[in-house]
């Protein structure tokens, strides 16, 4: 037995030994590179929104679900704008929209979800953007004043949220689709310049940088409790 998990460890960590290492890289090269494959996962996100929102529109009124067209534009925009934030992310600018190779309106339509994006994020300044409150009155009845006048109650006016038509979803679908292709392709070429910058750190300081983990949560930890079983 005793040899048998000899034989087993000295396995184990020969397999190890075998795994290549992956260590994280602070620079600003990589910082660059991981801002664009953010942003290139919100676009997919969008498209994939897009996608569904479409197959959503296409069922008739009665069979919809309100709430479910209503999400998938909200967490659209969303995404859409999260793509355009400047801070710690560096994000994509009107610039990077100019440059599509695409026909139309296309600055106007952008401009057009952004400020849709930022009324969704933001709690309106005037209420009455929202909602407007009336009061019922009787009717006024004839002119020689036979009917009592009066108040009869309250009544709130919801502001529906403008909801896209297909058209419109399928032209966020393709802006999204066509950044993502633009921003892949930066990416790509700021992978080649992060390489080049890795292998000009040394590799004795490589190995000494702590290992990024790359498995699923809790793979590392061989020992971690999984679920519970009921």
């Amino acid at each position: 037995m005793a040899g048998t998990n000899a034989a087993s460890s000295q396995a184990q960590t020969e397999k190890q030994a075998q795994q290549a290492l992956t260590v994280e890289l602070d620079l600003p090269s990589a910082q660059v590179l991981a801002d664009q494959i953010s942003t290139i996962q919100d676009l997919q996100f969008v498209m994939e929104c897009c996608k569904r929102l479409l197959a959503e529109l296409v069922k008739p009124e009665d069979e919809r679900e309100p709430v479910v067209p209503q999400a998938l534009w909200s967490a659209a925009l969303m995404a859409y704008g999260r793509c355009f934030t400047r801070g710690k992310k560096f994000g994509l600018t009107a610039d990077d929209v100019r440059d599509l190779p695409l026909e139309g309106q296309v600055m106007k339509f952008h401009s057009w979800v952004v400020d849709e994006r930022n009324q969704l994020a933001r709690h309106p300044a005037n209420p009455y953007d929202v909602a407007r409150v009336g009061t019922v009155l009787s009717a006024p009845g004839l002119s020689d004043g036979s009917a009592e006048r009066r108040v009869q109650g309250i009544t709130v006016l919801s502001a529906s949220h403008i909801l896209v038509d297909g058209a419109g979803v399928r032209q966020l679908g393709a802006l999204a689709s066509e950044l993502a292709k633009q921003t892949a392709e930066k990416a790509q070429k700021q992978e080649d310049t992060v390489l080049a910058e890795a292998q000009q750190i040394g590799l004795d300081k490589l190995y000494a940088m702590p290992p990024l983990p790359v498995g699923a949560p809790g793979d590392e930890d061989p020992g971690a409790e999984g679920p519970e079983k009921v």
